[in-house]
Parts: C-alpha cells; structure tokens; sequence
C-alpha cells in the first residue's frame, strides 16, 4: 500500500495558522490539566508514603488508630516501652520518641483568628526516630524558651512568602519565636511546627502522650513483639500499628478526594476533546476536495486516515510536550493546603508519561471520526465538494 510521505503531514500544519493555533491550544490546556490533576494525586499520596518509616512502629491509644491528634496514652508508656521491646540504640540511647500531637490555632500576627496547623511536641530523640526530617537553617528550640522550629510548607500553610529565623508566630494566643527551620520533603512533617515536648504539654493543658514512635531493631525484635506488648499491658491501653501502615490508612481516608479531582479533571478533558471534534470537522470539512484528489492519485482511503492522523498527532504532541514544560516549570512544588496539613505536588516522570499519553489520545480521537466520515464520500462527490 502506498502511503502518503511524512513531510505532507508537516506542511498541511502550516496551510492555516488558526487551526493549527487552536489544535495546540486545546492539547496544551487538557495536557496541562491532566498533570495537573496527576501531579495532585501523586503529591498527596507520596507525602503520606514516604512519611512512614520502614522500621518505625507508632504506640497509641486504643481506638485512637485513625488518628494521632485524638490519642492519649501515659507518659510512663515510654520508658515502659523503651525497657521491654528490642529498640534500635546509637551510643545507649534508644530510637523511642514520645510525641504529642495537637492541631491549634496558628498565625503571623497577634490579632489573626489562626489556621489549624499540626503542632508536634517531641524530644532530641526524634531527630533519631525521623530521619527524614532535616534542619536548614537555625537550631533546635529550647525547652522553656518560648522557641519553635518550622516545616518548609508552614509558610504556604499559614498563606506567607516565608518564615524567618527570628521571626515570631502567634500559637493559641501566645507569641513563639522560630529558633529553626527543617525540611522533611515529601512528608507530612514538612508542614508541622514542632516544639519541646514539655512546652505543648503545658500549651495544650495535658499531662499525657499522643504516642510513642519506636524505631526497631531487626536483630532484636519484631512488630509482633510489639503487637504483643500492647495487648498484655492493659493498663496502658495501647495500640500498636506500623508507621508506614498509619500513613496507609490516611492516603484511603483521603481517597474520595484523589477521584474527585481525576473525575472533575477527566470531564473537563472530555470537554476539550469534543471541543477538538468541532475544531477537526471544521478542518476537515474543508478538505473534503483535497481527499478525493489523493484518492484519485491512486491513495487508498487508509492512507489518507495515517497522513491524517500524523499531522493530528504531531500538533497534540507538540502541544503536550509544551504543557509538561509548563507544568514541570510552574505547578512542581507547589503547596496545597488541606484540613491541618500541606503537601507539594509532584510532576515526575509518571505524571508526565501521562500528560503525554493523554495528548497523543487526544490526537487520534479528535482526528479519526471527522477522518472516516469524511471519507465515506464518494469520490465524485468529494471532487465537487
């Protein structure tokens, strides 16, 4: 079969700058869209992934499993903990953080109502425990000191440009001066504002612990040493689930979100896609004369469909490979804030692989109905069109 050369695709590209204008237009904006919604889902699945640590197993409150901010467990739980299971140790101290979690009122100013932020309470220790959590800039806060340290999203959280050190935060009414900076990219953490354990105790009016993290020892113990730690001591109440697991339940708490987004984002590709059917049957009603000439020329129709679908493809293409360039450029990083928390969106290979994808569908679907319909003329007909 005689098929039409590659370079007749190239040109007819050119024959009408408006059509060619709004072919690319429509790819870029339903590409864009597509990585978009991809670099949102990806974003908040990954900051709950990554946040759970591999060897790290969370203590909390019996029936509190779905969430840290509600649990309560007592403070002797710790060194209970730290004396019965295999714990990781570096230099005799042991990988067990006793934490307290506590969402409060947050802002910049002494007279702003405050976002809901994540508050955590911990020891030195939990530098240990949360190795992914780096500082930048500044130092620890000092217990008693009034002092905090911030996540790199608190600033996209509380709706600023940025943070300084030095600078002050009002938390429930009460003026805190930011000693440090850390960053835990990817992570929950990130948007967190962490303080001294003994410091959120007495802001948060409790005398106990949201939970304890613990990182194991594979040459010591296990998760079921764990489990089983929990269920003989009743006293205590507790609960004991991965850290990795927790964060598992979060991303299926959050999962309506994630298909309501790929929904909204798959309908107003729909749109674009109907929009690319008007704009190819305008196109190509055109040139309905120009078909049958190539059919009397002696092209068979399925040659015109693959030089049809090649100049379609290329101008989607072209369009996608454009719109993953903006998306790289412009929505990579970018905060989204969400209840207590933040996270960044993330326009990897994935997302980008599937903005593509998404473009070249586009091409062959905008062009092969118009194509074939255009096609079912005689050539007669065609001719006289």
């Amino acid at each position: 079969m005689k098929i039409l050369p590659f370079d007749y695709a190239v040109r007819n590209l050119g024959r009408s700058k408006v059509r060619l204008f709004l072919s690319l237009f429509g790819s870029v904006l339903v590409t864009l869209l597509v990585v978009a919604a991809g670099s949102f889902v990806r974003g908040m699945t990954a900051s709950f992934a990554i946040t759970g640590a591999e060897h790290n197993v969370i203590l909390l409150g019996s029936g509190s499993e779905e969430s840290i901010e509600r649990s309560e467990i007592p403070l002797r739980a710790a060194a209970i903990a730290a004396a019965s299971l295999g714990v990781r140790e570096r230099f005799g101290e042991p990988y067990l953080s006793p934490e307290v979690h506590v969402a409060l009122g947050v802002d910049t100013t002494e007279e702003g109502k405050g976002r809901l932020t994540v508050v955590r309470g911990v020891r030195p220790v939990a530098y240990l425990v949360h190795p992914s959590v780096q500082i930048v800039e500044g130092r620890c806060p000092e217990p008693g000191s009034d002092e905090i340290m911030v996540g790199g999203l608190v600033a996209s959280k509380l709706g600023v440009a940025d943070l300084l050190v030095g600078g002050k935060l009002w938390i429930d009414g009460r003026s805190w001066t930011i000693s440090g900076r850390f960053r835990a990219p990817q992570t929950v953490m990130d948007a967190e504002i962490w303080m001294p354990l003994q410091d959120l105790q007495v802001v948060a009016q409790r005398d106990n612990l949201s939970c304890v993290v613990l990182t194991l020892d594979p040459a010591k113990g296990s998760f079921e040493d764990v489990e089983a730690f929990a269920i003989q001591r009743l006293d205590l109440e507790l609960s004991a689930m991965r850290e990795s697991d927790y964060y598992a339940a979060l991303v299926r708490f959050f999962a309506p979100i994630r298909f309501m987004v790929l929904v909204t984002a798959g309908l107003i590709a729909l749109g674009g896609i109907l929009g690319g059917l008007n704009t190819m049957y305008a196109a190509f009603a055109s040139r309905v004369r120009e078909m049958g000439t190539l059919q009397v020329f002696g092209y068979r129709r399925i040659a015109v469909v693959i030089s049809i679908l090649q100049e379609s493809i290329l101008t989607t293409a072209t369009g996608s490979l454009v719109a993953s360039a903006v998306g790289i450029w412009v929505l990579d990083g970018i905060a989204i804030r969400f209840s207590m928390g933040a996270f960044g969106l993330i326009v990897d290979a994935p997302v980008i692989a599937l903005g593509i994808g998404s473009g070249i569908l586009l091409g062959c679907v905008g062009a092969l109905p118009p194509a074939v319909r255009c096609l079912r003329l005689p050539v007669n007909e065609a001719l006289r069109a």
